[in-house]
């Protein structure tokens, strides 16, 4: 059991690494960061296959971490776009929190739904973390690649 969580940790771990760096890498490249953060989170779903977890049992944390940055970017693009770094900040930590709690409602709609196909949604430490993580980076990846091809940014 130790080492199954030692290996988690570490997977986790390794993916916050390599998404720091790699994101870190793009951030000046508008019209890519959202296609590398949509690369990230498949780099994400590819890192759970060593441990044979299937997407499917982490829909719910998926969606969480969709809704959740998806909302929050958006706010941040807009507080960004109207007030400068400030905006960006005050409208982010406001949406971020306005989204947990809608993401919370999707979470547990998505959970309900599986349970009730009788699919395992099991909630582990992996499946919970890398869930969340893939999600968050599709929705802003999503959010970005949208808000540049509109020029919003």
């Amino acid at each position: 059991m130790r080492r199954k969580s030692f290996l988690a940790i570490l997977n986790i771990l390794t993916l916050c690494i390599i998404i720091g760096f790699v994101s870190a890498f793009f951030v000046e490249d508008s019209s890519l960061i959202g296609f590398v953060l949509i690369a990230l989170a498949f780099l994400c779903l590819a890192s759970l296959l060593p441990f044979g977890v299937h997407w499917k049992s982490m829909q719910p944390d998926i969606f969480f971490g969709l809704t959740d940055n998806s909302i929050m970017a958006i706010s941040a693009i807009f507080g960004g776009h109207f007030a400068g770094v400030t905006g960006a900040i005050i409208c982010g930590v406001v949406g971020n929190t306005i989204a947990d709690g809608l993401a919370g409602i999707s979470e547990g709609h998505w959970a309900e739904k599986l349970r009730e196909k009788l699919i395992a949604e099991e909630r582990t430490m992996l499946n919970s973390a890398v869930g969340k993580m893939t999600g968050c980076l599709l929705g802003a990846g999503t959010v970005l690649i949208i808000a540049n091809f509109l020029n919003f940014y």
